[in-house]
């Protein structure tokens, strides 16, 4: 499907990928993608269904059709070891930046900004609520994510 006019078909399909490598790319302090990791990637990209800023509602929705098998092949392809596997990812995020920068400044801005939340959420899924009550401030090197 050919979600944005201004876009070739081919660019159209790669964007659909961004939350993928946004989700790889956060898993990564660890040189992996787990359960854990991918379960939530793929609850939050749901939610964004329905709770994007409704410039992205569209995106999202065709992102969710794809993005489980998305991230599978993604990180299936991309390389085990961890330094290798990010500069790959970093590579194909700036692609993607070109790509954004097409749609003009509000479209960017809002991706930009959803791209940040959906990086902090899947780097955050091993976080626990009980390191938030046991230690409610935060102490570098333990209660950093």
């Amino acid at each position: 499907m050919k979600l944005f006019k201004k876009l070739s078909v081919q660019e159209n399909e790669e964007l659909l990928k961004f939350p993928a490598y946004i989700s790889l790319l956060a898993a990564n302090s660890d040189g992996i993608l787990d359960e854990a990791e991918k379960m939530s990637a793929l609850k939050f990209l749901h939610t964004k269904t329905f709770s994007s800023d409704p410039l992205l509602l569209k995106f999202y929705l065709e992102v969710d059709k794809l993005f489980e098998n998305s991230i599978e092949k993604l990180d299936k392809d991309l390389p085990k070891e961890k330094d290798k596997r990010e500069a790959i990812i970093q590579k194909e995020i700036m692609n993607l930046e070109m790509i954004i920068l097409k749609l003009g400044k509000k479209y960017t801005s809002s991706l930009h900004h959803s791209m940040k939340s959906f990086k902090e959420h899947v780097f955050k899924a091993h976080h626990s609520v009980i390191v938030d009550f046991i230690f409610p401030l935060p102490i570098p090197g333990l209660t950093d994510c």
